[in-house]
């Protein structure tokens, strides 16, 4: 009732994808089984009050004295493990579907889209399309989309709460978010991961089109906007805030995205494509080619502060 004054909707609770489905999904059957918890305690509580109120016996009467309930110890021992089990094995199944591509998506070719976080912006790039853009993002609808998430800067959280969850985005690996968009429309995302004065203007669009329209759009961008050269990448990098912009080319070639052997730290895994195509090396030789880089070497591959 409180919220119906509201201009904005529950974005959760409106979901516009199967991986933000499931997930409201879960949110509301968590909300209803709380829910009932409270509806036979609120019942419980009343029925003490009312059953066990204050007499008008004296003050010298004692009731008989009874003998506790085995059964009903078991019995409100019993009820919680079994609600902590149902949630538990609900939220394990949930979490387990939303990391991978959505049931009924598997055998689609994935749109891998490279997420860039930087002080205070998002950098999309389109290595298949050979397209990037800052601050928006456009997808096809009905299509599995592959995010590859890292940082320029501090850790950030991408989150469009229509099409899933979010994911912090870090400096030295890549994480990834499987989304879906089955409607067309344009969706707020933001960072949702206090990451220092100018977040809460890290928002962005994510417009969802019909593939022909998608197309269309990437022929466009490829045919309008500048190339993105190495300098005004790091112009971008160090403007604190930016509107809007295209580019017919990405900032992938001169500034590789942590993983592979550009990856800080390797967390296991089957990898990415490029990991299989490039190799990992093994612990103790990377530690050994790190021993041996010069200054100039390292610098290279830093992302981030």
């Amino acid at each position: 009732m409180l919220l119906s004054g509201c201009d904005s909707s529950l974005l959760v609770l409106n979901p516009k994808g199967p991986v933000a489905r499931t997930q409201s999904n879960t949110i509301i059957f968590s909300i209803l089984m709380m829910a009932l918890v409270l509806i036979v305690v609120y019942i419980l509580y009343i029925y003490m009050l009312t059953k066990y109120r204050a007499s008008k016996t004296s003050d010298d009467y004692e009731p008989p004295h009874m003998e506790g309930s085995k059964w009903l110890e078991l019995i409100w021992t019993l009820i919680p493990i079994i609600i902590v089990a149902i949630l538990s094995v609900v939220t394990v199944r949930t979490t387990n579907a939303v990391e991978k591509v959505p049931e009924g998506y598997e055998s689609h070719k994935p749109l891998v889209i490279y997420v860039a976080s930087s002080d205070w912006k998002w950098h999309f790039s389109y290595p298949e399309e050979g397209i990037e853009t800052v601050n928006y993002v456009n997808i096809p609808t009905n299509r599995p989309v592959e995010f590859r998430l890292y940082s320029y800067g501090p850790i950030t959280s991408f989150w469009i709460p229509q099409l899933g969850g979010q994911k912090y985005a870090m400096s030295d690996m890549i994480t990834k978010l499987h989304f879906v968009a089955d409607h067309e429309g344009s969706f707020m995302g933001k960072n949702s991961n206090f990451s220092g004065k100018g977040f809460a203007e890290m928002e962005f669009e994510t417009l969802a089109q019909s593939p022909a329209d998608f197309t269309k759009w990437v022929d466009d961008v490829k045919q309008t906007a500048p190339k993105l050269s190495e300098q005004e990448f790091k112009t971008l990098l160090e403007t604190p805030h930016v509107g809007r912009k295209s580019y017919s080319s990405t900032h992938l070639g001169f500034a590789p995205p942590p993983e592979g052997d550009m990856a800080g730290h390797h967390h296991g895994g089957s990898g990415s494509d490029s990991d299989k195509t490039s190799g990992e090396k093994p612990m103790d030789q990377m530690q050994d080619d790190m021993g041996n880089m010069d200054m100039s070497d390292h610098s290279s591959m830093e992302h981030g502060h």
